[in-house]
């Protein structure tokens, strides 16, 4: 697996671009974030299938994951708090309409 890209422009960033790179970045650790927690998954799966392991092994394998899942938990907030920070910031310029549209929706836009 590669790591995440973001395709760089090389004219002056927009703010569209700007908002659009934001949001991807929030995507690209979510999917991060899954592929972690898919690993975790899988670890606790091979260690649960083990013929030779004991209670405290599996215990401290179940503990390992736990802690992991916590920390994945606390990103997801962060990314929440960025999620809602972007939305909550947006800049809509107005488009010059007579109505003062704010270019939502507008025709002319």
């Amino acid at each position: 697996m590669s790591m995440p890209s973001i395709a760089r422009d090389p004219d002056p960033v927009t703010m569209h671009q700007a908002i659009t790179d934001l949001l991807e970045s929030i995507a690209l650790e979510e999917t991060a974030m899954s592929h972690i927690l898919n690993a975790e998954g899988e670890k606790l799966q091979k260690a649960i299938a083990m013929e030779d392991i004991d209670f405290c092994q599996l215990m401290e394998v179940n503990e390992s994951v736990a802690n992991m899942v916590n920390v994945i938990g606390g990103l997801e907030n962060i990314l929440k708090d960025k999620l809602e920070f972007v939305a909550n910031n947006l800049y809509y310029p107005n488009c010059g309409c007579d109505d003062g549209c704010n270019n939502n929706g507008c025709g002319s836009c």
